[in-house]
């Protein structure tokens, strides 16, 4: 912090404002609370399970259809 700086350029807390919690560290931001929980490891995996199920179906599906033009 520079020497009689009236705010900090990190995180723009000044003399009025008080010291920048880290909770409040993300307000400004318009991030939904989902963001900053531990439930964003969870859908994410989710997520990639859904897309691996995808992946082997359609696989499944182009293996059948070849299944049928080569009788």
């Amino acid at each position: 912090m520079p020497r009689n700086a009236r705010a900090c350029p990190g995180c723009g807390a000044d003399e009025r404002s008080g010291w920048n919690e880290d909770a409040t560290r993300y307000d400004g931001l318009d991030l939904p609370d989902s963001a900053f929980s531990e439930e964003t490891e969870q859908a994410a995996r989710r997520q990639h399970t859904r897309g691996l199920w995808l992946v082997v179906g359609a696989g499944l599906l182009v293996l059948g259809f070849l299944g049928l033009i080569l009788r």
